[in-house]
């Protein structure tokens, strides 16, 4: 029978399905653990074993070696784990996603796709439930039942060799050491397109029981899916920056290594697989049906993993030296240009790791903002016309015009990721986080207002007495204060203790009261003509927009409180 268009649809529809359910599975998953998952990430890499051990927990939890390799990419953007320790976690990963492997290989023997539809009437009814949690564990069944169904398609709509355009394949199966070779590039291809080492796996299981391939083409196909999974975290640090860049490079080279030696010592690895499958009665994969050498085909699988990393974990730290000499620190530079240093719209695969991702890109752009206003107390010392003068208020124009930017793309990436697969105090953080991002722009705007205040005022020749400038220096000394405990609290956004949140309160407090102070004394002066009217309006223009860079930095503040009690309340 001829293979159609259709019919070729139709195993691409069964792959996709295949992914998608391992994507409900693997997102419903990392719903549950939420924030802990984050937690376990940033804690248990305190040597390279924590790291390993880490490694193969959250892959094997999450089902999908991919995602969190790509949060381990996410996490080094973000600053928050070393390379080194990267590596480590990123070789655990390789052992944890055999934990998929034996799950498709044991339970894709087993014709259960007669029970997958009604796991998935069971399943629908949690979806119906107030609890978060419960909404999604329902979606991590409906994400195992979408796996094995889309397996199925796989198993019964891929074309026989000798009926479509693979066929030219079976004319290399025979060609020794360099079908092997070949099959470990199909293996590369196939996992670099559907970007899947699980889907992967999946077909070539499918091969072998179908009988078009043996145990040790299979195995070869297994080493190159190795190398095209790292194609995921690869596209994820294309926009990130250098540390991310290397850590991706990391599992690359990391992978490489494990394929290289295991292709040199494929029939020894064979020889060793076939006797043990042999010792627990699964039979010799060599000469067996295709459910004996799909189970082998884990144990190689298994093996391959866990020997590459027992041998390449005490070698992490030349994996940095490696790493470090292809990616060159880049000089400093002034960064008077518009860049964001840790978010990125590649990295959205791991939503709730993305949290922190924002969280350290909020850091940034409140630290720009500081910047702005620290520009703002040096023109107020600056002399008038000079190249100095012009040259700093410019500069605070181009911030205020990179802090509008940096807005807009923290508030379209936060947007991004609470519309996708997010748990629900996630989604709480995020909605506190949009308004602190406002918060924090309008900052931006009292500082470039202060500057465009001073340059009116000197343009209008008006020159402030020297009880005036000590007025402004003790209202900037006062809301410089402020953004300082601001900023001290951004940093440990989810740790804020409630001494430092007074703090802001109290200082909010003293500088309305200054303010009050002051404009009632600025009253007097005019009145006994201390000073000119004109001198007192520049003035209280900039104590009062002083003041409301106060009132903004205090809303920040508020959204910090409200995002951590309404979590903690849930």
């Amino acid at each position: 029978m001829q293979y159609s268009f259709l019919d070729f649809l139709t195993l691409i529809g069964a792959v996709g399905l295949f992914l998608y359910g391992m994507k409900v599975m693997s997102e419903g998953l990392q719903k549950v653990a939420g924030d802990r998952l984050r937690s376990i990430m940033s804690a248990m890499t305190k040597n390279r074993f924590a790291g390993l051990i880490t490694g193969i927990l959250i892959t094997a939890l999450i089902q999908s070696s991919s995602a969190s390799t790509v949060m381990v990419v996410s996490f080094v953007n973000a600053g928050l784990m070393s390379l080194a320790d990267s590596m480590a976690v990123i070789m655990g990963a390789n052992v944890g996603t055999t934990f998929t492997a034996w799950i498709i290989a044991v339970f894709g023997q087993v014709k259960i796709d007669v029970f997958m539809l009604p796991l998935i009437g069971i399943a629908t009814c949690f979806l119906f439930s107030k609890k978060s949690s419960h909404k999604s564990i329902a979606e991590f069944f409906i994400g195992f039942a979408l796996l094995f169904i889309g397996l199925g398609y796989i198993s019964d709509n891929v074309p026989e060799l000798d009926e479509n355009a693979l066929e030219f394949l079976r004319s290399y199966t025979d060609m020794g050491f360099l079908t092997i070779l070949l099959f470990a590039v199909v293996g590369i291809v196939i996992t670099m397109i559907i970007q899947s080492s699980a889907a992967a796996f999946a077909i070539i299981m499918v091969m072998c029981l179908k009988g078009w391939i043996g145990f040790d083409i299979a195995c070869a196909m297994v080493l190159g899916s190795n190398i095209g999974t790292t194609i995921t975290p690869i596209i994820a640090s294309l926009s990130a920056n250098d540390a991310a860049k290397k850590a991706a490079f990391g599992h690359l080279l990391f992978n490489c290594i494990g394929m290289v030696w295991a292709l040199a010592l494929i029939y020894p690895l064979i020889n060793v697989v076939s006797a043990i499958s042999e010792f627990f009665g699964i039979g010799d994969p060599r000469n067996g049906d295709g459910s004996t050498i799909t189970l082998a085909l884990s144990i190689f699988h298994t093996i391959f993993n866990v020997v590459n990393v027992c041998i390449l974990i005490w070698f992490t730290k030349y994996f940095v030296v490696v790493a470090n000499f292809f990616f060159k620190p880049k000089k400093h530079h002034e960064d008077d240009e518009f860049q964001l240093k840790y978010i990125s719209s590649r990295i959205v695969s791991a939503a709730e790791v993305n949290i922190t991702l924002a969280q350290r890109e909020i850091v940034v752009y409140a630290e720009r903002v500081n910047r702005m206003f620290g520009m703002v107390k040096t023109m107020l010392h600056t002399k008038p016309d000079s190249e100095e003068f012009n040259k700093i208020y410019s500069r605070i124009g181009k911030y205020e015009e990179i802090s509008d930017r940096m807005e807009i793309e923290i508030a379209n990436f936060l947007n991004k990721v609470i519309d996708g697969r997010l748990s629900y105090e996630g989604k709480l953080r995020i909605s506190a986080m949009l308004n602190i991002v406002s918060e924090i722009e309008s900052i931006g705007d009292s500082c470039n207002n202060l500057a465009r205040t001073m340059v009116r005022q000197h343009e209008a020749k008006v020159v402030f007495n020297k009880m005036i400038v000590e007025n402004i220096e003790t209202m900037f000394k006062y809301v410089s204060e402020s953004l300082e405990n601001m900023l001290l609290i951004l940093r440990d956004i989810e740790n804020a203790s409630d001494k430092d949140i007074m703090n802001s309160y109290n200082k909010e407090r003293e500088i309305n009261n200054y303010r009050n102070a002051l404009r009632s004394e600025n009253v007097e002066n005019i009145n006994q003509r201390t000073y000119p009217y004109e001198e007192g309006i520049y003035y209280m223009d900039l104590i009062c927009e002083s003041e409301k860079l106060g009132d903004y930095v205090v809303n920040v503040i508020d959204g910090v409180k409200s995002q951590n009690e309404e979590v903690v309340s849930k």
